[in-house]
């Protein structure tokens, strides 16, 4: 327990709470990994107990199947979640993802650190995610439109624009979530404009905002510049390698370069590249958009997936799927800090052997938070009527990432711990005092 926690009987050390809940003692659960970091940081702010038992599990949890007709005629069935982590600070957000590993235990863990993100960079909204088990690659254009439209049509009376507001993750996009208001705005009880907030992360054409596309890598880049120098690490001629390089790491390897950077290796799902001299990113981002991956890439070397992992570089940025990095490549790594542009990027077993070697690691609710930043932004333009310049949005997105990377040293200077901790420090003091002046109902 924490030398400045006071002895109150009603706070209950982390096991204490999972086993009252009855969470499983499987330490690679990832769900129960990421209730811990909550209970470990909670412990150094001595947050109340309800609110630790409020936040170890999601509100709602819904499950839906549904039909949708495919190409050839036949039927076949979908399973669909949406989970409603927690909505104290504000309507649930987060986006909903198309693809064929989608499970309710992951999505839960995506839910939560919603609610951590939301909270880190003070934007009042609370955490949700939700999913559909279907691969949107084998899926024709049309088929593609029938799945997302059934989808809303499932869990419509659970969402709302002052309720629950989903956007795109993985496997979907923005036209994806032009079908979805779209259907949702065509149902009898929401034939009304401001029904268009449902969503955030339509295209610019049907109420989205600028920026929203580069939001993720925007804010990454933001935070490394902020944090950086903080933690010794300059950010002109830092060495950063790339796992991924879809729109987080391909906008943000582009935005880094631009700061004064340099990319060194990047490993998408094709292969893995290495260039010591540098890696032009905004060359190889147009190599990307025609080729599909960065295999091939003739400016750049091939390497082998271990070492991409050894090279040592300042800065490692898994931007990809969430659980990727195991105890093997946290082993293989050679970096000062990890930066979370992805969610959950490591799993259980790779984050310990992260802590084992001293890896600094910048966590997803705040690296990756510029996103559902921008997603407020898009959902405040659209409830005013309103558009924002692709400059305000900017400016914007980079006071809230700085004040939540300056709050976060803050905490971490203040708490003597490490950064992962201190952001989800942050955000539970948020948390907690908006519960302080709530209260619990009733």
């Amino acid at each position: 327990m924490s030398a400045t926690m006071t002895s109150h009987a009603t706070e209950l050390p982390r096991g204490s709470v999972t086993e009252e809940l009855g969470f499983p003692s499987d330490p690679d659960n990832l769900y129960l990994q990421t209730v811990n970091t909550m209970l470990d940081s909670a412990e150094l702010i001595n947050l109340k107990h309800r609110t630790r038992i409020i936040l170890a599990q999601p509100k709602n949890e819904i499950m839906v199947h549904f039909p949708v007709k495919m190409d050839d005629g036949h039927h076949k069935l979908f399973k669909g979640y949406r989970i409603q982590h927690n909505n104290a600070c504000g309507p649930y957000k987060g986006g909903f993802r198309f693809h064929s590993d989608v499970h309710l235990d992951d999505v839960k863990s995506l839910a939560f650190l919603m609610t951590m993100k939301c909270a880190v960079v003070r934007i009042p909204f609370g955490g949700g995610k939700g999913g559909v088990k279907v691969n949107p690659r084998e899926l024709s254009e049309g088929e593609l439109q029938r799945v997302s439209r059934r989808y809303c049509s499932a869990i419509m009376d659970q969402i709302g624009p002052d309720v629950d507001i989903p956007a795109p993750d993985v496997g979907t996009n923005s036209q994806i979530m032009a079908w979805f208001a779209d259907t949702y705005m065509m149902s009898s009880s929401h034939q009304h404009h401001d029904a268009l907030r449902v969503v955030t992360g339509k295209p610019v054409e049907f109420g989205g905002s600028a920026g929203r596309e580069k939001a993720t890598g925007q804010g990454v880049a933001d935070t490394l510049a902020e944090m950086l120098p903080g933690i010794g690490i300059p950010l002109e001629g830092m060495t950063v390698s790339l796992l991924g390089f879809g729109n987080v790491n391909g906008w943000g390897g582009r935005i880094l370069q631009d700061m004064g950077a340099k990319v060194v290796t990047v490993m998408d799902h094709t292969g893995a590249i290495r260039n010591d001299r540098g890696i032009d990113c905004h060359d190889l981002f147009d190599y990307n958009m025609k080729t599909g991956g960065v295999a091939g890439y003739d400016k750049a070397d091939a390497i082998e997936e271990e070492d991409f992992y050894r090279t040592k570089v300042d800065v490692f940025i898994p931007g990809a799927l969430e659980q990727m990095i195991k105890a093997k490549q946290a082993e293989w790594l050679d970096c000062r800090v990890m930066a979370e542009a992805a969610n959950a990027p490591c799993d259980p077993s790779g984050d310990r052997k992260l802590t084992e070697k001293g890896i600094e690691v910048i966590p997803a609710i705040l690296a990756n938070a510029g996103g559902v930043t921008v997603s407020y932004f898009e959902w405040v333009q659209n409830k005013n009527a309103v558009t924002w310049s692709a400059e305000q949005v900017d400016r914007e997105l980079n006071r809230h990432m700085v004040v939540a990377a300056q709050r976060t040293l803050a905490n971490r200077n203040k708490l003597k711990c490490s950064l992962r901790n201190a952001a989800f420090a942050t955000a539970l003091e948020h948390i907690g005092d908006v519960y302080k002046v709530r209260g619990i109902f009733p």
